[in-house]
């Protein structure tokens, strides 16, 4: 009887031993999966060949707070997080329409991962009535030449509302001088942005204290630039040769 329940223990003491091994492994496949894009960052951050830059403005990812900004923006942009290679998809899809309007009007191709961020994961209008690709508003559409209502919302469209988001930065970058200022005048508005340089004595947009969504604005531009360049370092399956779907693209109704 002694016997049967040492043995039934020993079985017990097996089986448990198996289950955390397990878990642990488990786990630590989770905390793998987890840093695997801050291990790609890092790896690409000391790799001089890397350019973190936006409209040829350099990141000074020397900075520990700038380059942690990064990390985490290129950590909720990996497949880990976004689970969907819906943003390779949309990129495909759009960057051949958009960018030769980017072109003609002398904005950088940077700008092109802006309908990304803006609406790329989106569905629908915001809570504060912005729409489309590039997140008009309806007043703001309409003074750069989109139609809202009655009907109709050019915001939607994606080559009229690249060609009135190209004019309105054409306004910001002769307003602050900067297209990283411009960007994140785009996003929070010109006015509370020229306030916030003037309160700070700062016009470097790494350096400035912004609100949350302005203030990580750029750096989740630049991060889905990074992921749609790089889709393999950052868990994406699918790659998209842009050039050679270009002409495949712009037959897609987008409006």
């Amino acid at each position: 009887m002694i016997k049967k329940h040492l043995i039934t223990c020993s079985v017990i003491c097996v089986l448990v031993l198996i289950s955390g091994l397990f878990i642990c492994g488990k786990a630590d496949t989770k905390k793998k999966k987890k840093h695997s894009a801050e291990y790609k960052f890092i790896y690409r951050q000391n790799d001089p060949s890397t350019d973190f830059s936006f409209a040829d403005e350099a990141m000074p990812l020397n900075d520990k707070q700038i380059s942690r900004k990064l990390r985490g923006s290129l950590r909720k942009s990996s497949y880990n997080s976004v689970q969907s290679d819906i943003l390779q998809e949309e990129a495909a899809k759009i960057f051949p329409i958009i960018e030769p309007i980017l072109s003609a009007y002398g904005i950088p191709n940077d700008f092109k991962y802006m309908p990304l961020v803006e609406a790329g994961l989106k569905s629908g209008v915001s809570k504060r009535g912005a729409a489309g690709w590039w997140q008009f508003m309806p007043g703001t559409a309409r003074t750069y030449g989109l139609k809202v209502g009655h009907g109709r919302d050019d915001r939607y469209s994606i080559r009229k509302a690249t060609v009135a988001a190209c004019k309105y930065l054409l306004e910001l970058h002769a307003e602050f001088n900067s297209w990283t200022l411009a960007a994140a005048a785009y996003n929070n508005g010109e006015i509370q942005l020229a306030r916030a340089i003037k309160k700070q004595s700062e016009d470097n947009y790494f350096r400035m204290h912004l609100n949350k969504e302005t203030g990580s604005y750029v750096y989740r531009i630049i991060a889905m630039k990074e992921v749609i360049e790089h889709p393999e370092l950052y868990g994406y399956k699918k790659y998209y040769d842009f050039g050679t779907n270009r002409q495949s693209a712009e037959l897609v109704a987008l409006n």
